[in-house]
C-alpha cells in the first residue's frame, strides 16, 4: 500500500513538475516580499535634543499622537521586563513560538473564548505595523509568516527597537520614549525597575488598564512581573521589594519646554531643507539653557511692572560658532503679550549697537586713531539733527571715550566722514543682511537705529569679530574667511577640517577687531548717570548697549574669548515704554548670564604683529606734530594715514605773554611764539566746562583789530547754517518762539542781536534769545563789542 502511494505521488509530481516549481518559487517570492516598505510609516513627533541627547522640546505628530522618532537603543531593564512578560523564548524562536501558540489554543478552548494570543514580540511588532487587523486564524497565520520574514531581515535587537518605538501606552502616547517622558518625566535609560515593569505591562491592554483608571489592576500586574523577575534571579529580593513599593504615576506629565522657539525654527527649517522633520540633535547646552530661562523669568517678573513683557537671550561659542543658548522669548510672556514670537530672528531697530563696528572700520582705514577726538556739538547735516541721549555736549571727545559713553553726535559725524554707502556695504560683510533698502534710505540714521537688525545676526557679527582677534596668532598671523560665518545649532554640522587661511582679511583686521573689543571693556551708560558700575563682573567682558528711538528696543551684547551673549528686551508688538534703555534693562540680564557661564579669566591676546606704534598729540589723539605734547599708542597699520592734529597751532604773543599780536601791530623780534591747543569757538564753548585745565588762547591786543577780523570768536549754535525752521502756530495765529544761540570765545563778551537789520537785544555771558520772526526769509546779524560780525540767513515755515 505504501509503495503504491509513493508511485502515485511520484507520478503526480512528475506530471505537475513545472507547476510545482512555479508554486514553490511563488511561495518564496511572496515570503520575500511580504513585509511592507517601510514597516512603519506613521508620522512622528519632532524631537529637539540638547548636545548631550537630553530632551529640550517635542512637537506632537500630525495625527495627534505623541510618537517619537525610532531610537537605536532600548534600556536593558525594559528589555528584561518585556521579555519576561511577553515572550520568554524571544531569543530562541524564529519569530513564532509553536509551544506558546499551542498553549494559547488550549487555553482558549477551555475558556470558550480568546484569553491568550500566544503571539511573540516579533508577531506583536507585525500586528502593530498592520494597524491591529481583526483577530482570527487567518490574521494569525499571516502575522506568523510575516514575523518569520521579519526575523530573517532584522536582528533580535532591532526587532525590540521596532516594538519599543511603536507600542501603544494608552491615550495618545505611542512608543517607549514618549511614554517614559509623559509618565515619568525622564529618558528611558533613567527608568527604574518599577517604571520599566510598568511600561512593559501597559501595552498589553492600554485601552482597559491605564495610569488614570483601573490603577489597582495595573499595580498588581506590575508587581506580579517584578515578583517573576525576582524568582528568575534578574532582581535580588531587596531591590524587587523596594520596587514594588514605588507608587504609580499620576496624570501624564507635560514634556520639557526648554527651547520652544528653537523647536519652531528647526521645524520650519528642516522641512525647507530636507522635506522632513524628526529628531534634531542641537548644539544647545541643556543646563545653560535652563539657567538662562530662569534668569529671563526672574527679570520678567520685574519688567512687567513697567509694561515690558518680552525678552530674548542668545549665547554663542566663539570658537565653533555653535549656539549654546536659544531663548527666543520670556518663558512666561503668554500669547496675549506675544510670547510665541521668536525675537532672535525678528528685525528690530538697532539703536546704537552698531557703533563699535564703525569705530573698528574707521581705524582699519586710517580715518582715526583710538583716541582721536571727535566733534560733539549741536549738529545739523542735510536737515538731520541728531541728539545725544542726555542732550548734552562735550565739544570734542576721544573716539574711544565717545564709544564707551555711546554718544550719538560724534558717531553720526564720523559716519558722515567715513561714508554711509561704504559702511552699509561693510555691514553686509559682517553678516547683517537685514538692511534691504538703499544706503540713501537709511542715511546717517543708520548708526543710531535707522535700520533694523536681528539678535541672531548682530550677536554673530560680534562673535565673528572676536573670533578674528582670537585666531590671529592661532593662524600664524593670517585670516580665515570661515571666521565670518552664520551661527550653527545642528550638532556635527560644522567641519573639523583646518580652515584655509589667507594673508588679507575678508572683513575686519585683527588689529581693528582687538581695538574695538578693548574699547568696549569701558562701556558705560550713555548719559553718564546711574549705577552702571554695578554691572561690572569679576570677568572681563567687552560689551555694548543700544536703545532704539521711542524706547522700543533695549539691546546688550557682550564678549569674552569663549562666549558671545546677546540680549534684547522690549515688547513684541513694538510698544515703547519709558525707561526701556539698554543699560538699565538689557545689561543686567547680560551680566547675569555671564556670571552663569563657566568662562576663564584670559583675555584676547593683542595682535602686535598687525599693529604699529604711532606718536599722537596727547590732547587731540591725532598724529603728532612738533607743536604738541606727545603720547605713543598702539594703532592699526593704516594709522599712518590719520591726519595730523588740526588743533595745535603757533600763536604769537607780546613780550608779556598775556595777549596775542600780529606783525601788523608788533615787531617780530618782540613776539613770543608758543604752540597752543586751540578749539573752534563752538567746540570750545562746550569743552571748557568739562575741562577746567583747558586754556583758551589769549585775546588780541586792542590795536590788533585786523587780526580779530580774520578769526571770528563767535560761532552760531542754532541755526548752524542756512536752514528752514519749522515752528507751530500759537493760539494767537503767530508762529511760536524760536531759540537762537551763539557761542563766544570771550566769556564776558557782549553781543548785539539784529534781526533783518533791526536791533533786537544785547546778551552777555549766556548768549541765547527767543525770537518770533514771521513766516518767511530772515537775516540774523550778531556784532560783539570788538566789532566782530556774524550773519546767518534762515526761513521760518509754519507747521
Amino acid at each position: 500500500m505504501i509503495q503504491k502511494l509513493r508511485h502515485l505521488a511520484y507520478f503526480f509530481l512528475e506530471k505537475h513538475r513545472r507547476k510545482t516549481q512555479i508554486a514553490v518559487i511563488g511561495l518564496f517570492v511572496a515570503f520575500g516580499f511580504c513585509l511592507p516598505r517601510p514597516l512603519f510609516d506613521d508620522p512622528t513627533s519632532m524631537v529637539l535634543e540638547a548636545n548631550d541627547g537630553a530632551l529640550l522640546n517635542a512637537r506632537i505628530a500630525s495625527d495627534g499622537q505623541w510618537r517619537f522618532p525610532p531610537t537605536d537603543t532600548v534600556p536593558e531593564k525594559y528589555i528584561a521586563c518585556l521579555i519576561e512578560f511577553e515572550d520568554q523564548w524571544f531569543y530562541y524562536h524564529p519569530g513564532v513560538d509553536v509551544f506558546a501558540l499551542g498553549r494559547a489554543v488550549w487555553q482558549n478552548i477551555k475558556s470558550k473564548g480568546v484569553v491568550s494570543g500566544g503571539s511573540t514580540i516579533t508577531m506583536q511588532t507585525i500586528r502593530l505595523a498592520r494597524k491591529n487587523k481583526p483577530r482570527n486564524i487567518i490574521t494569525k497565520m499571516i502575522e506568523a509568516t510575516m514575523a518569520m520574514r521579519l526575523e530573517v531581515t532584522y536582528t533580535k535587537r532591532e526587532i525590540l527597537q521596532l516594538y519599543a518605538s511603536n507600542a501603544p501606552f494608552g491615550g495618545n502616547v505611542v512608543g517607549l520614549e514618549a511614554a517614559s517622558w509623559r509618565y515619568f518625566g525622564k529618558s528611558p535609560k533613567q527608568l527604574t525597575w518599577a517604571e520599566s515593569a510598568l511600561l512593559a505591562v501597559l501595552p498589553n491592554a492600554p485601552a482597559m488598564i491605564h495610569v488614570s483608571r483601573n490603577r489597582e489592576a495595573l499595580l498588581n500586574k506590575r508587581n506580579r512581573l517584578l515578583e517573576r523577575l525576582i524568582l528568575r534571579g534578574r532582581l535580588d529580593r531587596v531591590t524587587g521589594d523596594l520596587a514594588k513599593e514605588e507608587p504609580l504615576p499620576e496624570q501624564p506629565l507635560p514634556l520639557p519646554q526648554a527651547a520652544p522657539h528653537l523647536l519652531d525654527r528647526a521645524f520650519k527649517e528642516q522641512i525647507f531643507r530636507t522635506g522632513k522633520h524628526s529628531r534634531v540633535r542641537t548644539t544647545i547646552d541643556e543646563n545653560l539653557q535652563k539657567q538662562v530661562n530662569s534668569i529671563l523669568q526672574i527679570h520678567h517678573n520685574t519688567l512687567v511692572s513697567n509694561g515690558v513683557h518680552n525678552a530674548a537671550a542668545f549665547v554663542l561659542d566663539i570658537e565653533t560658532g555653535n549656539v549654546l543658548v536659544y531663548c527666543g522669548n520670556s518663558p512666561s510672556a503668554g500669547k496675549e503679550h506675544g510670547g510665541d514670537v521668536d525675537i532672535i530672528p525678528s528685525l528690530r531697530s538697532t539703536g546704537s549697537i552698531l557703533k563699535p563696528f564703525l569705530y573698528a572700520y574707521a581705524q582699519q582705514e586710517g580715518d582715526i586713531c583710538p583716541n582721536s577726538t571727535l566733534v560733539d556739538i549741536p549738529t545739523e547735516i542735510g536737515g538731520y539733527h541728531p541728539e545725544n541721549f542726555a542732550e548734552t555736549y562735550d565739544g570734542v571727545i576721544p573716539a574711544r571715550r565717545a564709544l564707551a559713553r555711546s554718544l550719538n553726535i560724534p558717531y553720526v559725524r564720523l559716519l558722515n566722514q567715513y561714508g554711509i554707502e561704504k559702511f552699509y556695504h561693510h555691514l553686509k560683510k559682517l553678516g547683517i543682511h537685514s538692511f534691504t533698502k538703499s544706503p540713501d534710505h537709511y542715511g546717517l540714521t543708520l548708526i543710531l537705529g535707522g535700520g533694523e537688525g536681528s539678535l541672531w545676526e548682530i550677536t554673530n557679527a560680534y562673535a565673528s569679530m572676536a573670533r578674528t582677534a582670537k585666531h590671529w596668532y592661532a593662524f600664524q598671523n593670517k585670516y580665515a574667511a570661515t571666521d565670518w560665518r552664520a551661527p550653527n545649532y545642528i550638532q556635527n554640522k560644522t567641519s573639523n577640517a583646518k580652515p584655509k587661511t589667507q594673508e588679507t582679511p575678508s572683513v575686519l583686521t585683527a588689529a581693528a577687531s582687538w581695538l574695538a573689543l578693548d574699547a568696549m571693556k569701558e562701556v558705560e551708560r550713555p548719559d553718564g548717570e546711574g549705577n552702571w558700575e554695578l554691572f561690572q563682573s569679576s570677568k572681563t567682558v567687552a560689551w555694548k548697549t543700544g536703545t532704539s528711538f521711542g524706547f522700543r528696543d533695549a539691546w546688550a551684547v557682550g564678549l569674552t574669548p569663549q562666549y558671545a551673549v546677546g540680549v534684547w528686551v522690549g515688547n513684541a508688538d513694538g510698544e515703547g515704554r519709558p525707561g526701556l534703555i539698554g543699560v538699565e534693562k538689557a545689561a543686567p540680564i547680560l551680566f547675569d548670564i555671564f556670571n552663569a557661564l563657566p568662562t576663564r579669566s584670559e583675555w584676547f591676546e593683542q595682535p602686535y604683529d598687525d599693529m604699529m606704534k604711532i606718536e599722537v598729540c596727547r590732547q587731540s589723539g591725532y598724529r603728532a606734530t612738533d607743536l604738541c605734547e606727545k603720547d605713543t599708542v598702539w594703532a592699526t597699520k593704516a594709522a599712518i594715514k590719520v591726519k595730523s592734529c588740526p588743533y595745535h597751532q603757533i600763536i604769537h604773543l607780546d613780550k608779556t605773554g598775556q595777549v596775542q599780536v600780529t606783525s601788523e601791530c608788533e615787531e617780530p623780534q618782540n613776539m613770543v611764539h608758543r604752540p597752543w591747543f586751540v578749539l573752534p569757538p563752538l567746540e570750545e564753548f562746550y569743552y571748557r566746562p568739562r575741562h577746567p585745565n583747558y586754556q583758551p588762547p589769549p585775546q588780541y591786543r586792542a590795536n590788533c583789530r585786523t587780526a580779530t577780523s580774520k578769526i571770528n570768536p563767535m560761532q552760531l549754535i542754532y541755526p548752524k547754517s542756512v536752514t528752514k525752521i519749522y515752528v507751530p502756530i500759537d493760539f494767537d495765529g503767530k508762529p511760536s518762539a524760536t531759540i537762537f544761540r551763539v557761542a563766544h570765545r570771550d566769556a564776558e563778551a557782549q553781543i548785539y542781536w539784529h534781526l533783518d537789520n533791526e536791533f533786537v537785544s544785547t546778551t552777555k555771558t549766556f548768549h541765547q534769545i527767543a525770537l518770533q520772526p514771521p513766516i518767511g526769509k530772515h537775516r540774523l546779524t550778531l556784532v560783539d563789542a570788538n566789532g566782530n560780525r556774524l550773519e546767518q540767513t534762515f526761513e521760518i515755515i509754519a507747521k
